[in-house]
């Protein structure tokens, strides 16, 4: 590998935080492609095989860009062949297809006699730095509940329940049904459960009796979830959110393509809104996913906690996670303001604080993403203003009538079948209309200029509603139940033949 492409390398190890630069200085003299030291990685440093083909796929496609501009001057340097132990290569190879475990702990591989007489040792072996994308090394007490798991995820549950001493219940398209397995009893489900933290996890559980965080297995059938502990009267409890081991894609979530135009903007802010278990963070991905493989921005992302991880790919991608990287949101978004980024990804706008830093950072030059649990425009926009004093609100509401890109609020509903989700939403671009309404404290007639800004992509939430029971997509009877406007929805309904 050339001096250049191992300097390719390097970057993409190093801003992914796989390793640091003095290792892999070190790994880079032991093995000349990135084929080989991402195969050992995995083999030996419990690297996700999932990550490791990702890593070898930025890798190429930087590799290939670099080499089409200097095409016509650059020389490429002979290749060295290096001597392999094919007992090793095998090995690594069933790591990476996925066929060995990552708790597995391989030997380390044995070099030929002249390679060892040629060249010299590193003094000290790379090892990878600390990574929430890697898979930590549990014990067998948490098979059990990684049984539950698997299972849910096979019935395409998107949350589940360990309850000891019951039947695990899994939510499928937004109903709990109790799944056909054995329960934990009190011993087996505590020690199942507490297999899943680490030191300082459970020392946080043991004191405060409950806990939020993000788990990466590193199995792809048992994937990634973001989960929560808590102790009540009968023992211990655990729910868990799955989470996708792909980002979806815009289509794959049936979003329109306006929304996709927020992610074009330079500045500003967008709001993803509605209830839990509605989309927020998938969508919020998506739209990081989307930046991330068009244009070379640095991109912050403050969650809590994280759930889709996001390998840097043209965009520079880093995630911080509220309680292990950064005490509240707050300090990360003041924090943010100093670390030139592009765009900043917050997980919520919670308290005064947040909101406040997130409109400012909006304003002096950066793309900002976040949520609220509302569910349309107009509330969003009151959420926002009530949580500053009165006397503020004429500021503010000046500040989000400039830097208000659009607002995204979301509703998944069953379908008939009652096999999968399908997706509601309203949408509101922010045109001077509707500026002008913000700015005077006329929000109450945004619903206007959602129904006449068709063309512009805007659309009501009782409109996209209606959309899908005319399709045939859902039953009039949720249609109804999930309407603003009853009489409106009535009419639609009436329409639609049975």
């Amino acid at each position: 590998m050339s001096t250049e492409a191992q300097q390719i390398f390097k970057r993409i190890v190093v801003h992914n935080k796989l390793l640091a630069e003095e290792e892999v200085d070190a790994l880079l003299e032991h093995y000349a492609e990135p084929e080989q030291a991402i195969r050992w990685m995995v083999a030996q440093r419990g690297l996700p095989a999932k990550t490791g083909k990702q890593l070898l796929s930025v890798y190429q496609k930087k590799i290939g860009a670099a080499s089409s501009v200097q095409a016509s001057t650059a020389t490429e340097q002979p290749k060295v062949d290096k001597p392999r132990d094919s007992a090793f290569d095998q090995m690594v190879d069933e790591s990476v297809s996925g066929t060995q475990s990552h708790s597995a702990k391989p030997d380390e591989p044995t070099k030929p006699a002249e390679e060892a007489e040629t060249k010299p040792k590193p003094a000290a072996k790379p090892a990878v730095a600390k990574s929430d994308a890697e898979p930590r090394q549990i014990g067998p007490e948490a098979e059990p509940v990684f049984e539950i798991m698997r299972a849910a995820r096979a019935a395409g549950a998107s949350d589940v329940h360990v309850k000891v001493g019951e039947a695990s219940v899994m939510r499928v398209c937004g109903t709990l049904q109790r799944m056909d397995l054995p329960p934990l009893d009190a011993e087996a489900g505590e020690k199942g459960l507490l297999a899943l933290l680490d030191d300082e996890q459970r020392e946080h559980f043991l004191e405060h009796q409950d806990l939020d965080f993000s788990f990466d297995s590193g199995d792809e059938a048992l994937g990634r979830f973001r989960a929560n502990l808590f102790r009540h009267y009968r023992g211990l409890d655990g729910i868990f959110r799955l989470i996708s081991n792909v980002v979806p894609s815009f289509d794959e979530l049936g979003m329109p393509p306006v929304v996709k135009n927020f992610t074009d903007f330079r500045q500003g802010i967008v709001l993803i809104t509605g209830p839990k278990g509605c989309g927020k963070t998938t969508t919020l991905a998506a739209m990081v996913d989307l930046i991330n493989h068009s244009r070379p921005d640095h991109v912050i992302t403050i969650e809590d906690p994280i759930e889709f991880v996001q390998l840097c790919n043209d965009a520079h991608v880093n995630q911080r996670e509220v309680g292990a990287h950064t005490k509240t949101f707050s300090n990360a978004l003041r924090a943010a303001m100093r670390e030139a980024p592009d765009v900043i990804l917050v997980g919520e706008m919670r308290d005064l604080e947040t909101t406040s830093l997130a409109i400012t950072a909006a304003e002096t030059g950066h793309l900002v993403f976040s949520t609220l649990h509302t569910p349309d425009a107009v509330r969003t926009i009151g959420r926002v203003l009530d949580v500053f004093p009165p006397k503020e609100q004429g500021q503010i509401r000046s500040m989000l009538a400039e830097s208000l890109r659009g607002i995204v609020s979301q509703m998944l509903i069953p379908n008939k079948d009652g096999k999968k989700m399908e997706l509601a939403y309203e949408i509101l671009v922010n045109n001077h209309a509707c500026a002008n309404l913000i700015r005077d404290d006329r929000t109450f007639q945004l619903p206007s200029i959602l129904q006449t800004g068709k063309k512009q992509g805007m659309c009501l939430m009782d409109e996209s509603i209606a959309r899908l029971a005319r399709e045939g997509k859902i039953t009039k009877e949720d249609a109804l139940t999930r309407a603003a406007n009853i009489k409106f929805m009535r009419g639609e309904m009436e329409a639609i033949p049975d």
